[in-house]
């Protein structure tokens, strides 16, 4: 839309070209005209003879679930996944049927509201962290749409999703005595093997998953980490490691390794079809296990024990911190979980060693003391 306006005796002609969607501000192209009416009447014309943009006459599910999703060439079958469960089971069943250009900032704050209060498959609400992974979601979209001139502006822009509470970075571990207490105590678990593997290994919960026969190395005694099996949106996917430093291969010792050995061993007896791309670790149904459900597995073995509480992925920061603990060189632990660089792994895990501290005071002041002698 355009209009003429008049600045002492000269004619402008104003293109107001709707609001930016970053900012919220008005975007308004001013066109100089000279002293002449006419010059500008006939710029007017010009101007609003031009075809206006399409307006969005699409839903806001029929947007996310076809221009939108398609263009997300990249994503991982993990991500992708998760991104179509959320668009399913939380955004569609809330504002599915609401056409884009519609679409307000309010409505999306009484959404977010919604999702907090009442969301989630019993309707328990959503955690902050997860509305803001929605939001997120949300507004990548309504860019695109902004881009393709189906709305004026982005309203996820103005909306005030939820703020999530700042998560302790501090890595809860176990000493040494309280891992091996751990495992005595579920040595007689069916798939006490897998808990024992994570604990000697530091591997990821969903590389556990993902092990196939084939990344055993007997011969050399390690095993391959390539893949990861992870749960999105109810399912189990599979999908690549987390970085390029994540493919590895892990050391076994032998004492692991054995029990690698008579699992496979038991499966066999139990008639499983064990080949190269057969899942390590089978449930009694010859199942693999969902990655959950080696969680929930972890949870209640704690549960019947006396041992302080700790996440499953905790049992890798407790493998790290022993191992770092022992002297063991930091690059070689790094390796060993598939960190990115060593420095990550010595700023992750140097603060749970209490009392380096004050033994490299110590012996800096040794040093200093002979050296004045």
């Amino acid at each position: 839309m355009a209009y003429i306006t008049e600045r002492n005796n000269t004619f402008y002609v104003v293109d107001y070209r709707g609001r930016d969607p970053i900012t919220g501000g008005e975007r308004r192209k001013w066109h100089h005209c000279g002293p002449d009416r006419a010059d500008a009447d006939r710029l007017l014309d010009e101007l609003n003879a031009r075809p206006t943009a399409p307006r969005a006459r699409g839903t806001v599910e029929a947007f996310l679930t076809g221009p939108w999703l398609a263009t997300k060439h990249t994503l991982t079958t993990a991500t992708r996944t998760r991104y179509r469960w959320m668009i399913d089971h939380d955004i569609t069943p809330r504002l599915g049927q609401v056409r884009l250009d519609a679409l307000r900032s309010d409505d999306l704050d009484a959404f977010y509201t919604d999702l907090i209060a009442a969301g989630g498959r019993r309707r328990q609400g959503l955690a902050p962290k997860t509305v803001l992974e929605i939001h997120r979601v949300i507004s990548n979209a309504l860019d695109l749409a902004v881009d393709r001139h189906l709305i004026p502006t982005n309203p996820a822009r103005h909306a005030r999703p939820p703020k999530p509470g700042r998560r302790s970075t501090t890595a809860q571990v176990w000493s040494a005595d309280q891992l091996a207490s751990f495992l005595r105590s579920t040595r007689s678990k069916r798939l006490y093997p897998a808990l024992h593997l994570a604990a000697h290994t530091g591997i990821r919960r969903g590389e556990l998953a993902g092990l196939n026969w084939g990344d055993l190395d007997r011969t050399h005694a390690r095993l391959s980490i390539t893949r990861s099996r992870q749960s999105a949106g109810g399912a189990t996917v599979e999908a690549a490691v987390k970085t390029r430093t994540s493919r590895r291969c892990i050391d076994l010792d032998p004492a692991t390794l054995k029990i690698i050995d008579d699992w496979r061993r038991r499966l066999i007896d139990e008639g499983a079809d064990i080949g190269a791309s057969t899942p390590m670790f089978l449930n009694t149904n010859h199942r693999p296990p969902a990655p959950d459900s080696l969680s929930q597995l972890f949870t209640r073995s704690i549960s019947q024990t006396d041992l302080p509480p700790i996440r499953f992925h905790d049992l890798r920061h407790t493998h790290a911190s022993l191992l770092v603990a022992a002297g063991v060189p930091i690059k070689v632990v790094s390796e060993r979980l598939g960190h990115a660089h060593p420095g990550f792994t010595m700023h992750t895990y140097q603060h749970v060693l209490p009392g380096m501290g004050a033994s490299a005071a110590r012996q800096f002041a040794q040093l200093v003391d002979a050296a004045g002698r």
